[in-house]
């Protein structure tokens, strides 16, 4: 990527397994999927209201590719 190119919060086609949210969130910040996995499971831990709430609102505000 050059630098002027800007980069787009977007949910991900290519990386995902329900709706693209941690794909997109790693593609954006150039990390991998798997520590935006491994919050999204450390947050449904605790009775799984907080991290659902977490991944629904990010999915509706997150549009697609």
């Amino acid at each position: 990527m050059t630098t002027n190119q800007s980069r787009v919060l977007r949910r991900s086609r290519r990386n995902r397994m329900l709706a693209g949210v941690c794909g997109g969130l790693s593609e954006f910040f150039g990390i991998s999927a798997f520590w935006f996995r491994l919050a999204m499971i450390i947050a449904f831990i605790p009775g799984g209201v907080p991290g659902l709430l977490i991944y629904f609102l990010l999915w509706i505000m997150i549009p697609g590719e």
